[in-house]
């Protein structure tokens, strides 16, 4: 049923629900896994300066969630996106449309500043605009 899953990942406790979830389905079904992390840029005085103040971390995270999966057998890769504009929604879907993948797997809540929404913005828009299948996570309590 799945062949290739791809799990957007932004370095948050939220976000990293999604990984069991995508680990279970890909050992079912021996699909891979692509970890993706969409490293945001804001255009500003002197250059494009990341969002995320820790961005270097949150990457190698990623490259080390991805070397935990394969060593537990699952064919994992990670993959860092750089955006200034687009949104990380639209770079998740050009990824999975570059892999083939059946499934996008990302957590209902990430590093949103809007607070009180019950889907993440970045969930939220990929349940309009991907053309395969998206699984939320919920949050752990």
């Amino acid at each position: 049923m799945f062949n290739t899953i791809v799990v957007g990942l932004d370095g948050s406790e939220g976000s990293r629900q999604a990984v069991p979830l995508a680990s279970d389905l890909a050992e079912r079904y021996g699909a891979k896994v692509v970890l993706v992390h969409v490293d945001e840029r804001i255009a500003a005085k002197g250059g494009v300066l990341p969002v995320l103040p820790n961005e270097e971390q949150v990457r190698g995270e990623i490259q080390e969630l991805a070397q935990q999966l394969s060593g537990q057998g699952i064919n994992a890769s990670s993959e860092v996106v750089e955006i200034v504009l687009g949104g990380p929604a639209h770079a998740l879907e050009e990824v999975a449309v570059r892999e083939s993948a059946d499934l996008i797997a990302v957590g209902r809540r990430g590093h949103s500043p809007v607070a009180g929404l019950v889907l993440g913005s970045v969930t939220q828009r990929l349940l309009h605009i991907a053309r395969r299948s998206v699984l939320a996570a919920p949050p752990v309590d």
